[in-house]
């Protein structure tokens, strides 16, 4: 699923349209940004409530080809043009954190092209 299509399936705003419209190939919710930094993968979506330039050092950091910021919150000028300037795409939704980690992370299941033999994860702690 690229980003555009993403934001498309989210009814998501592109606010920041000067990018690569590459594969995501997953998702990190997080709004501590060294958390992202440490742990979020590659060519994943930012999900977060964070709208500030530092956000976009983080993706840069970790990676990460797009931001979506979550509840309506206003997007200041320095963010957009520090992820212009670096390439990454930012959307806005007015849903909360986890509908939109929930609903992109049945995109990116339905998506993903299924291994023969694969594993479903293993179940969570009890």
């Amino acid at each position: 699923m690229t980003i555009r299509e993403a934001a498309a399936a989210l009814g998501a705003e592109i606010c920041q349209d000067e990018f690569e419209n590459s594969e995501l190939t997953g998702a990190y919710t997080s709004d501590l940004l060294s958390d992202v930094i440490a742990n979020a993968g590659g060519g994943a979506a930012l999900i977060t409530v964070q709208a500030h330039k530092n956000t976009v050092a983080a993706a840069v950091l970790a990676n990460i080809p797009a931001i979506v910021v979550c509840n309506s919150r206003p997007l200041p000028a320095d963010m957009l043009e520090a992820a212009r300037d670096e390439g990454i795409a930012v959307m806005r939704t007015k849903e909360n954190q986890f509908t939109v980690s929930g609903r992109v992370w049945e995109l990116l299941r339905r998506a993903a092209p299924r291994t023969p033999g694969a594993q479903e994860p293993a179940a969570p702690c009890r």
